[in-house]
């Protein structure tokens, strides 16, 4: 069983009034962040070490409950041993710490005690001082005694820092913190100013991990600019999917019209602004919102592909197009069906409709169809012999 520790004890630097753990993140607070790389991780249980019990705190804290988890806010560690299962895993997180989530994921599998460490003379100075001159960077993997034998020490101790320096006289292992992780915003802030620019580096870093070409070097570069501004203003995700959907229907309206060129360039932009909503919903972790922009991105280049197909086809005379589009439709379903992620040069509808767009701008349309449809087969054929091996 794996369960997770947080902390709100620890009051904000520039709003003395708030914990640092109800600081905004991410659309949500910093607590809810924390959490949700737990759930993600496997945590089945979330014990919250509270200094007080905030309005804030608890409605963080109920909208975490929401998602199907126990959520047990304790004010010591005897209470917290007391919910504990006796041979439970532990992760805890710092307070106040921005961390990706793979490097909480790495702390989560089976094992003993973990310490995720850097070397203490580069640390920042708000990672904690640990043995062999290294520094804990915020997240360790505990087994449930360690609750137990802080329970048993004086009250005034405090508990994150007792924690790391019990797991670590324990022989806990060391595991180093990836240089990268600290470039895409792991670290330990109490200041909401600090946490917002934790916070952009975590988006741009969530969506530079998606694989893909289409995804790394182009939703990744937008959404770097764009979703970072978007939370800061509370964008609802519902106006992001409004807003794209309107440009994909003007660009459809355009296509029909006779405005191929105009009409596929804001299906792109549609599609791409579907693709950042798919982000700001993970984000938020708003999996519904999610899902709708998962459809806009597959189901906008569908339909302006079709409606290529009828511009061609109208303009020709013969249905040549029409058995182009449908076998790029096809293979480009199969392909998203088979592939269970994305590699480098694969394609995705996206993609797909951004090679048609391109050679409709050099008055070729139809080879941008075909160019497309035989890299959808290309995609498809790679996703099977990948399933295959």
């Amino acid at each position: 069983m794996l369960a997770g520790l947080l902390f709100a004890t620890h009051d904000a630097d520039d709003r003395p009034d708030r914990l640092t753990a109800t600081l905004p993140f991410g659309g949500a607070t910093l607590i809810e962040y924390q959490a949700r790389q737990l759930i993600a991780a496997g945590a089945s249980q979330i014990i919250v070490l509270v200094a007080r019990l905030t309005p804030e705190l608890m409605g963080a804290l109920n909208r975490i409950s929401r998602r199907g988890v126990a959520v047990d806010p304790v004010r010591d560690a005897s209470e917290a041993a007391g919910k504990l299962h006796p041979l439970a895993r532990v992760v805890m997180l710092a307070d106040g710490l921005v961390a990706t989530q793979p490097t909480v994921t790495a702390l989560a599998g089976e094992g003993g005690d973990a310490l995720l460490v850097t070397s203490g003379q580069d640390a920042p100075s708000s990672f904690e001082r640990v043995g062999g001159g290294m520094a804990w960077a915020g997240v360790a993997r505990l087994d449930a005694r360690r609750i137990v034998e802080l329970a048993a020490m004086p009250p005034d101790y405090d508990p994150q820092s007792t924690l790391v320096r019990v797991a670590d006289a324990a022989g806990a292992t060391h595991v180093p913190l990836p240089d990268a992780a600290l470039r895409d915003g792991h670290g330990i802030d109490h200041a909401s100013h600090a946490l917002d620019w934790r916070g952009r580096r975590v988006v741009a870093a969530t969506v530079s991990a998606r694989r893909g070409w289409f995804d790394r070097l182009v939703v990744a570069r937008l959404a770097r600019l764009v979703v970072p501004a978007l939370v800061a203003r509370s964008v609802p995700g519902v106006v992001v999917a409004a807003a794209a959907g309107t440009v994909g229907a003007l660009g459809a309206a355009a296509v029909m019209l006779g405005w191929v060129r105009l009409g596929l360039m804001l299906g792109v932009i549609s599609a791409l602004g579907f693709a950042v909503g798919a982000a700001l919903g993970s984000l938020r972790d708003e999996p519904g919102i999610a899902k709708v922009h998962d459809w806009g991105v597959a189901l906008v280049p569908a339909v302006m592909v079709l409606l290529l197909a009828r511009a061609i086809s109208g303009a020709t005379g013969d249905g040549a197009a029409w058995g182009v589009a449908a076998a790029l439709l096809a293979n480009a379903a199969l392909a998203e069906r088979a592939m269970r992620q994305r590699e480098g040069w694969w394609g995705s509808p996206p993609a797909y409709l951004l090679v048609a767009t391109v050679l409709a701008w050099l008055s070729l349309p139809l080879a941008g169809l075909v160019l497309a449809s035989i890299y959808a087969t290309l995609t498809l054929g790679a996703a099977i012999e990948a399933l295959r091996r």
